[in-house]
């Protein structure tokens, strides 16, 4: 699965089919994608769909490049497909997620590439919206970090699809942390995909362990009633979907700045 996982990361501007995939690796197409879901959580094409969007929003957010020059450079044949897919997944325009929010509030992970937004942007995010009503569930997250780990910056968002391509529906931060546990309000019921980013170079004087953790698992939230799940997060792995969110919504018509998708819940970042 890793040397799957190594040709789809050096080969995503490519047309790869699975069948293609599957014989690189010497197995049947059928095995091919069991076995690959097991290993990722995910079927080899909608691993393959995250790469190529990952791609595409780092190039949005890093070069000057048109996005006719994106599309064809992340493996696609046609801007308005690319387009489409692009704005029913993430939320907005490939043209609105250039707008400086959106790279302010960017929360990234895959095997070679991390980013958490700074406790600033987090705290202006949080301020820029009144405080919602008491609304859904609230949600307990346990977070327990590996034993090496230093303290962390650590955002937690409920998304409505494992491997997200828009804003969680709520998130919460705690800085300067190590295992500890972290209440989100107003969380919608259903069952969610609950992701935690920890950040550990952010935290002045952070040297022991590893620099950068993630977790994900599924939560049942009900409302009026409490829920709880356990995250342990551990380092990225090849195997894991690169995932890119911004916390910033889509621009409103009449052109006002872009605003947090959900109102932050930050405890002890002052």
């Amino acid at each position: 699965m890793l040397r799957a996982i190594e040709l789809i990361l050096e080969r995503y501007f490519e047309p790869i089919t699975l069948s293609a995939l599957a014989s690189e690796v010497y197995v049947s197409p059928f095995h091919f994608s069991r076995i690959f879901a097991k290993a990722t959580g995910v079927t080899p094409g909608r691993f393959l769909t995250a790469v190529r969007l990952f791609e595409a929003k780092r190039l949005l957010l890093t070069t000057s490049l048109t996005v006719s020059d994106i599309v064809c450079s992340v493996g696609y044949s046609s801007v308005g497909t690319f387009t489409s897919r692009f704005l029913r997944t993430v939320g907005m325009t490939p043209t609105e997620y250039r707008e400086p929010e959106v790279g302010e509030l960017l929360v990234a992970h895959s095997a070679h590439f991390q980013r958490l937004p700074s406790l600033r942007s987090l705290r202006e995010a949080g301020s820029t919206r009144p405080s919602p009503p008491p609304c859904g569930g609230r949600l307990t997250v346990r977070l327990r970090m590996p034993q090496d780990a230093a303290p962390a910056n650590v955002l937690v968002g409920v998304f409505a699809d494992a491997v997200p391509q828009s804003g969680p529906v709520a998130f919460g931060g705690v800085a300067d942390a190590l295992s500890t546990d972290l209440t989100i309000d107003c969380v919608p019921e259903g069952t969610w995909t609950v992701i935690a980013v920890a950040d550990h170079g952010a935290v002045r004087g952070a040297q022991a362990g590893p620099a950068f953790t993630i977790a994900s698992s599924l939560a049942t939230v009900t409302e009026f009633e409490p829920s709880e799940t356990t995250l342990r997060l551990r380092p990225p792995s090849l195997t894991d979907p690169p995932v890119a969110i911004t916390l910033a919504s889509r621009q409103t018509p009449a052109g006002q700045r872009m605003v947090p998708a959900q109102r932050t819940h930050l405890r002890a970042v002052a």
